[in-house]
């Protein structure tokens, strides 16, 4: 007969195994009653399976349900350079999966009969489906899948804040680490380029001519769809290089300028023309784009910084964040008044991307110190959380719960510190968004040389100067469509910030597929309707 101990052992991994079955299998019931997505394809675009030996003929059947390791294997990130290294410099920080951890990181997917990873996806990627196909070492087909039914992904996976969205959603995420979707990505991403898979082919020329205002993200990706389908594309814009804020914007330690002309490359061998310097209203008028063109897209910002309306916000030292951004990262001088901030302390005001990025540029320029201020707490901080940690690592000090009620100067009007109050944080409310509350009696002071302001943005109206005022406008003043993303204009649509407002660089890859399919569908009801046909 066993002892008591052993029965006591034995009963007790008994009941342990029970409960790891029992929640493993709610978590399937809990999806019971969802069919797995179908895959949402642009017009023109291929579909790209497994091959048809391994019975994947039809695109829409579900992949095999292998075995997740998820409870087996440690989430591990892609390397990363330390931070001494990475202050010192605007290089990438993050390397990438070799094949193994790459194979081993997909393999953690728990496969979900409804991907919560797509959910919170804006581009509804078919994370699932080349997470299976890396997982089972197919990385060619996975590399290929992600290529044919992506757009710019070697780029949206760099500034996507996939913590917030696909691997926020991860059903695993508050159990265990969530599966590294965007580092599996970015493999995958890089494994097309340097195996020479990345396809540069298009289709036949369609005869159609569709011009684009604006080289952003959005800008790039319609351009990108559209050539595939043997469109005309020719991309405006008024700087002197493509990319917007991709290049513009974001710095270089998050996304490297050579990934960002990589791309553009490609473009120009598919036959997108670039004119840039360009500005519609001054260098070329509407009308004679509708004249050349058979549609347009518009995809070029609408927004301006919020200011911090307290006293002392015009002293000497006190600068927007987005421009300091811009500024470190053009080779060319975009203001004549270059903001140094070698060895002084600095202050970044605001808990979004913009912030965190502005205060690691600010390190890596020479700053003696440098500070965030926000006024809720961490879990309350919009940024990417991976970037919140890369900036503790790099010596980013932060004060939560802090309000600033003045900017202090000397009388020379130059900034000397920053005037704070405490603040207390409610309950969420029912966007989730936790209400706060100035605690009288908590005001202290900070010393420091410059601050940036980093308080997000507000929609921007057009200027009454703007040749686009043909155009109905929306609720705010920037310009109206329908569901296909067409303006009151026939031909002419539009995206991005210049139609929702301030949003991120995914709203605008994502209205730029919307508009492909709009601009498809308006130029093919013409050519039914007899009442325009290709040149």
């Amino acid at each position: 007969m066993p002892c008591s101990c052993c029965l006591t052992t034995f009963f007790t991994c008994f009941r342990l195994s029970l409960e790891v079955f029992s929640e493993a299998v709610s978590v399937r019931l809990g999806y019971a009653a969802f069919s797995t997505p179908r895959l949402h394809v642009l017009p023109g675009w291929e579909i790209l399976t497994r091959s048809p030996s391994r019975d994947m003929s039809d695109p829409f059947t579900p992949l095999p349900q292998a075995k997740s390791a998820c409870g087996t294997l440690a989430h591990s990130g892609p390397p990363k350079r330390s931070a001494t290294q990475r202050v010192a410099d605007f290089l990438e920080i993050y390397g990438l999966y070799d094949e193994v951890a790459a194979q081993e990181q997909a393999s953690r997917c728990v496969h979900c009969s409804k991907p919560m990873c797509v959910a919170g996806c804006p581009l509804e990627a078919h994370i699932p489906e080349w997470l299976s196909l890396t997982a089972e070492g197919h990385f060619g087909e996975a590399a290929d899948l992600l290529q044919s039914t992506g757009s710019l992904p070697e780029i949206c996976a760099r500034i996507c804040p996939s913590d917030h969205l696909c691997e926020g959603m991860c059903v695993v995420n508050g159990r265990t680490e969530p599966v590294s979707v965007r580092a599996v990505e970015q493999f995958l991403s890089e494994y097309a380029f340097s195996h020479g898979t990345v396809s540069t082919s298009v289709a036949p020329p369609n005869g159609w001519r569709v011009a684009i205002v604006g080289a952003g993200p959005g800008g790039l990706v319609c351009a990108s769809e559209l050539v595939k389908q043997g469109y005309a594309v020719t991309v405006f814009d008024s700087r002197p290089t493509p990319g917007g804020l991709l290049v513009y914007g974001t710095p270089a330690f998050k996304l490297e300028r050579s990934i960002v002309r990589r791309r553009i490359e490609i473009l120009k061998k598919q036959g997108v023309v670039f004119r840039l310097g360009i500005k519609v209203g001054k260098d070329v008028d509407l009308t004679e784009l509708q004249s050349e063109f058979d549609c347009i897209y518009l995809s070029f910002g609408g927004k301006k910084a919020r200011t911090l309306d307290v006293p002392g916000e015009g002293l000497n030292g006190v600068f927007q964040a987005l421009p300091y951004i811009m500024q470190k990262n053009s080779d060319m001088p975009l203001d004549p008044h270059a903001i140094d901030v070698t060895g002084k302390r600095v202050v970044v005001l605001g808990g979004g991307d913009t912030a965190v990025d502005c205060v690691r540029t600010a390190l890596r320029c020479g700053a003696r110190e440098a500070f965030g201020i926000y006024r809720r707490d961490l879990a309350s901080m919009p940024c990417s959380h991976s970037d919140y940690d890369n900036a503790i690592e790099e010596g980013v000090r932060y004060v939560f719960q802090a309000l600033p009620l003045a900017i202090l100067g000397n009388a020379k009007g130059d900034v000397t510190g920053l005037r704070l109050v405490r603040t207390a944080l409610g309950k969420p409310d029912t966007t989730g968004r936790r209400p706060f509350s100035v605690q009288l009696g908590t005001e202290f002071e900070m010393e420091t040389d410059c601050i940036f302001l980093a308080l997000g943005f507000v929609p921007a109206p057009l200027p009454p100067s703007s040749p686009f005022h043909v155009l109905a406008p929306n609720e705010w003043g920037g310009v109206k469509v329908d569901a296909q993303l067409m303006t009151s204009c026939p031909g002419i649509f539009a995206g991005g910030d210049l139609v929702r407002g301030p949003g991120t660089a995914l709203d605008s890859v994502r209205d730029a597929r919307r508009a492909v399919i709009g601009i498809h569908s308006y130029l093919r009801d013409r050519k039914a309707s007899g009442t325009a046909s290709p040149a």
